[in-house]
């Protein structure tokens, strides 16, 4: 039902939220200390961590994603995606922002920032081809976005990131840099290395919060799902995300703190990639009446990024320690306290929202 009531003021709703949630940026920082701290003063940490790895991925990393993932995807009301599949104004924009502008944007940013040094340029571009899957759904369900639309979206850019982004890797590594007179980057990527990524990192989380959601509701009801099942795994989304940020600024603090200066040219473009492509996303969303949850959403899906698989991607391709895989560590470095401050900034939008459509958005 479409409630035109006013929307909650953002400090209210900060208000309700635990101590975990509201200090979430504090533990965020603390977090990337941590992580810097541990692989400085620990020989051989680094190493230790990347010893195994799954889908391209350190595997404590890789299990601190999956604990983040399941409980947002035990959230997601399975049944109500069909009706997001048949809103083809937000699907087609969303793919537009995501495949076609995104990746451009990304493009012209590594190029104006990051001329002279193509490594780094090379990285940055990887990182605007890998279309989040992951950390977007913390953002989105802490800023109230529509949560089936969030998991609809992610599925589709799965499938495109599978089928287009060794595409895409060629048109702007090589094909558009030659038409245009500039220097081309050579890189072979593994289709398999995208689309374990994707199986792993997607796959499995969204498979385990289909089946806990579908048998939980079976067996107890959806007000017992819900009311009590839901709260107490919920928290654990956020600590896989700091256990995640803590382990992955101790398998690559040493090259951050080295290179503090490469890492600033790095932050600068990325820091006006999240910052345009989130305020672009609202502001179409809601020209086209899309609604607070479901621009909230795309707007969040346009402007997050699969550090995951860019730095998967750039070690399988260039190796652990070249400059392509420092792209992709600095990252997140920018990436995760930005898009928490985003969320606060999309709540205080709520109220150019002429009507609130999901009832999430309004709870």
């Amino acid at each position: 039902m479409t409630s035109h009531a006013p929307p909650a003021d953002t400090r209210q709703l900060t208000a309700k939220l635990s101590t975990l949630d509201r200090y979430l940026a504090i533990w965020i920082l603390a977090a990337m200390a941590l992580g810097l701290a541990l692989g400085r003063l620990i020989p051989g940490l680094g190493a230790a961590l990347d010893s195994i790895q799954v889908a391209g991925i350190s595997l404590p990393i890789a299990v601190g994603l999956l604990v983040m993932m399941y409980p947002v995807l035990a959230k997601v009301r399975y049944n109500e995606t069909g009706k997001v599949l048949s809103d083809k104004k937000l699907m087609i924009t969303s793919l537009v922002i995501n495949w076609v502008l995104a990746p451009a944007f990304m493009f012209v940013l590594a190029w104006i920032f990051l001329a002279d040094l193509p490594e780094y340029r090379t990285g940055l571009i990887i990182v605007g081809l890998a279309r989040c899957i992951a950390m977007v759904f913390i953002w989105n369900d802490l800023a109230c976005g529509d949560r089936e639309a969030t998991a609809v979206l992610v599925a589709i850019n799965s499938v495109f990131q599978v089928f287009a982004f060794g595409a895409l890797g060629w048109f702007y590594l090589q094909a558009l840099p030659s038409w245009l007179g500039l220097p081309t980057t050579s890189a072979e990527f593994s289709i398999w290395t995208i689309t374990l990524s994707v199986l792993v990192f997607l796959g499995i989380p969204l498979i385990a919060g289909y089946l806990t959601r579908t048998l939980g509701e079976k067996a107890k009801g959806r007000d017992w799902y819900e009311d009590k099942f839901l709260p107490k795994i919920g928290p654990w989304a956020l600590y896989g995300l700091l256990f995640t940020i803590v382990l992955l600024f101790a398998l690559q603090g040493d090259n951050i703190i080295a290179k503090p200066l490469d890492v600033v040219r790095i932050a600068s473009p990325l820091l006006v990639y999240f910052l345009v492509t989130f305020g672009a996303s609202m502001l179409i969303g809601r020209a086209l009446r899309m609604g607070y949850a479901r621009t909230t959403s795309l707007a969040f899906t346009a402007a997050s990024n699969n550090f995951e698989l860019a730095i998967a991607v750039a070690i399988a391709t260039f190796g652990v320690t070249s400059g392509q895989a420092l792209a992709g560590v600095v990252g997140p470095l920018i990436e995760v306290p930005l898009l928490v401050a985003l969320v606060y900034v999309a709540l205080w939008s709520r109220k150019f929202f002429p009507s609130i459509t999901s009832a999430k958005a309004s709870a």
